[in-house]
């Protein structure tokens, strides 16, 4: 069984999941577990975010309110999410021919003797080539299972360590009259943003000249609730979010957050534009 690892590249492996920033306040919550079992630690981290308008002049400040797994289960938690996100995405279709799949094969090469070489019964042996293979992969699924609230808690941890490089801008979802990537590396030059870093851009509503502005931007990922991921938030160097995505971390992930919803089942794999899942 093929084992799968996360990229160097992801900030996972260098997380401060068991640092805390100097601007985050933590608070420990206890929840109480039925049948008596031992109560359930949950770790509340309180993130104090600058809010930048399209100009990039600090104009307010928001907070970020998150559970988080405590700090020796941390990245147990996240590493699990992670590998069940990267292996639910394989398709499992890779397929290869057995000797006794192969086609011909039926009538022996040679003659057993007199020929000087070494004996042959068959060309599907897996020794010659155009053979069967041995031990190859064949169809299968691929997928396993992870519980929903593990998940969210997997999420919400790697937002909570990632707040430190995390900024909040105003909408600006009007602030393009055209389609024009100049004019979005600008901005992001203005918020800070270094056009070459990997950023993550979480909004509730994505406008189309704002999608079609940042598009070409390489090291760009431009997200929606509905597609926020794990290996996006790991991956990316830099999060900018609007003040509407934070209420709505904040009201999923939060510690008032009221557990399983409705919206919960929006939370699919989704498969990166102009990608393909592994057929591995």
């Amino acid at each position: 069984m093929a084992a799968f690892t996360s990229p160097a590249s992801l900030s996972f492996l260098s997380s401060s999941l068991f640092t805390a920033s100097s601007h985050k306040t933590l608070k420990s919550v206890t929840l109480s577990r039925p049948n008596s079992l031992k109560p359930l630690s949950v770790t509340c981290e309180l993130a104090t975010l600058p809010v930048l308008n399209f100009s990039g002049e600090k104009v307010g400040e928001t907070y970020l309110d998150l559970r988080s797994a405590p700090p020796e289960t941390a990245r147990a938690v996240v590493h699990r999410a992670l590998i069940t996100d990267r292996q639910n995405k394989r398709r499992g279709t890779a397929s290869t021919l057995t000797r006794g799949e192969v086609r011909g094969g039926g009538r022996k090469p040679y003659p057993q003797k007199s020929t000087g070489r070494a004996r042959r019964g068959s060309q599907t042996t897996p020794l010659r080539p155009g053979g069967g293979v041995v031990f190859g992969p064949k169809p299968r699924d691929w997928s396993i299972k992870i519980n929903r609230k593990e998940k969210r808690l997997a999420i919400s941890t790697a937002l909570s360590s990632a707040a430190g490089s995390m900024t909040v801008v105003e909408d600006f979802g009007d602030k393009f009259a055209v389609p024009k990537t100049r004019d979005f590396t600008e901005a992001m030059r203005r918020w800070g943003l270094d056009p070459k870093e990997k950023s993550m851009f979480l909004m509730t509503e994505v406008a189309d000249n704002v999608q079609l502005s940042s598009r070409n931007i390489g090291t760009l990922k431009m997200l929606t609730p509905r597609t926020l991921n794990l290996f996006d938030i790991l991956n990316a160097d830099k999060l900018v979010l609007t003040p509407e995505a934070v209420n709505f971390l904040n009201a999923r992930y939060g510690v008032d957050s009221e557990g399983d919803s409705e919206e919960d089942g929006d939370e699919e794999e989704v498969v990166e534009e102009g990608g393909e899942p592994d057929e591995n």
